[in-house]
């Protein structure tokens, strides 16, 4: 790969730095301890004390996105089933950091790694009802908050495809040869070009790093929301795909309503695609774990 990639960092926050902004602004949290939790591509996220976490951006095209999560998020405490990210500090950029800061209340979880299909199954109804709920906040009162129409164009399978047989050329080493030969003879087989615009709210990233899960490895929060927007719901029932394994997802369909076939068309797609991404950054940054969450979530998507 090379040397510049789509989630490199424009700004680096180092604990130091974390700790002055947070204390600085927020100075009821001066006696708590500030720990890098770790990052995404567009935001460095840190623990403060056992209660809070802050999300600094990574990058400028992300500040409009954590301001847009400032406003929109608290509007959605009535639609929401599962625990989410709501912001309840709000930081400016100053001259050491030249961008806003959120803040919110820690949720308890892990990352859903290494789940059994068992575990997963857990989730399918919690899944079904937290979409159905999140797809009907009214989209009016989103798109007067400055929220987004699909700013990803992830209606064109054309040319998303396109794109992932490029990324799968350039980590195809990181595949075993049968698992090459299934994502190639997928795409192949891949004919439909476009599907037809729909819109609903979407919370627009959903995948295993933006996912926690309780003790018994059941979905209990939902964080990282930069990219809210108004759009396919396929975009967030690629989870459907990716998460869970196939003799629960027409549990999943009971629960949340059916859908086109174009919409599970694009559901697979974004499905593939997002554990793509993860496991081109996740090479990038010698993540072992990583990678083979990513890969699991690929090969669980192709299965019927």
């Amino acid at each position: 790969m090379g040397s510049s990639n789509q989630w490199d960092a424009e700004w680096e926050v180092s604990d130091d730095l974390a700790h002055k902004l947070i204390t600085s602004q927020f100075p009821q949290l001066a006696s708590k301890s500030v720990k890098k939790l770790g990052h995404g591509w567009d935001n460095t996220v840190y623990l403060v004390g056992t209660e809070y976490v802050f999300r600094f951006p990574r990058r400028e095209v992300a500040i409009h996105s954590l301001r847009m999560e400032g406003k929109i998020l608290p509007k959605l405490k009535d639609y929401l089933s599962i625990a989410y990210s709501k912001p309840i500090f709000f930081g400016a950029g100053n001259y050491d950091f030249p961008a806003p800061f959120l803040g919110y209340p820690y949720l308890s979880g892990k990352f859903p790694i290494g789940l059994t299909d068992k575990q997963r199954k857990l989730s399918a109804s919690t899944l079904a009802i937290f979409l159905k709920s999140l797809h009907a906040f009214p989209v009016q009162i989103a798109q007067e908050n400055g929220v987004q129409h699909d700013h990803r164009n992830l209606t064109d399978i054309a040319t998303r495809k396109e794109k992932m047989q490029k990324f799968l050329s350039d980590i195809a080493l990181h595949f075993s040869e049968e698992e090459y030969r299934a994502l190639s003879n997928y795409l192949e087989q891949l004919t439909t070009e476009k599907v037809k615009q729909k819109d609903v709210f979407l919370h627009g990233d959903l995948h295993f790093k933006n996912m926690l899960v309780d003790e018994n490895g059941k979905v209990s929060g939902i964080i990282d929301w930069g990219d809210i927007n108004i759009g396919h719901p396929a975009c967030d029932l690629n989870v459907v795909y990716s998460f869970l394994p196939p003799d629960a997802r027409s549990s999943f369909f009971e629960e949340y309503g059916e859908v086109d076939e174009e919409t599970k068309i694009l559901a697979r797609l974004i499905a593939i695609y997002i554990p793509i991404l993860i496991m081109m950054q996740a090479i990038d940054d010698h993540d072992e774990r990583l990678i083979d969450e990513a890969k699991a979530n690929i090969k669980r998507a192709l299965a019927d």
